[in-house]
């Protein structure tokens, strides 16, 4: 059974939403609007510059994706590749999805002269924080803060 990664597109926008929904539920009990969930995955395709998807596909049935955004460090002179939206299908899981999608962000990344690779995890995922551990991650000493500010710059008039 191979994995196959690649780019995703627009057809993959029905996974992507039940995906990311399904993400956002699982590790924090949250219910997105689908609407703005569209919207905001529909903007990554619209502006490079947001970032990309990749899927895996296992015998031609996609079964996991993720996203990558870039964040510039004045620090290094390079941009950070934050790996985030990731999810992976019950039934593959445990089966190197993440792995094969990890491999691949990392190969990107390396060619694109990035200088780093970053993703954040929920506290009580010991699960995941050993999978990044296992790929060779380190726990950074950041600590994250967020002031939520209402807008949404994605949000179409009404």
């Amino acid at each position: 059974m191979s994995l196959l990664i690649r780019a995703a597109t627009l057809a993959d926008l029905p996974e992507l939403l039940a995906w990311n929904a399904a993400m956002a539920w699982e590790t924090e009990r949250k219910q997105l609007d689908p609407a703005v969930l569209e919207r905001g995955i529909r903007g990554v395709f619209e502006q490079a510059r947001r970032g990309f998807y990749l899927v895996a596909e296992r015998d031609g049935v996609a079964v996991g994706s993720l996203l990558v955004t870039y964040e510039w460090s004045d620090w290094r002179c390079g941009d950070f590749w934050w790996i985030q939206s990731v999810y992976v299908v019950s039934e593959a899981r445990r089966g190197g999805v993440f792995r094969a999608l990890y491999a691949d962000v990392a190969q990107r990344a390396a060619a694109a002269g990035a200088v780093g690779l970053r993703l954040y995890v929920e506290t009580e995922n010991q699960r995941a924080q050993a999978t990044y551990a296992g790929l060779g991650m380190q726990r950074c000493h950041y600590w994250m803060y967020e002031s939520p500010l209402g807008g949404n710059p994605l949000k179409t008039a009404e």
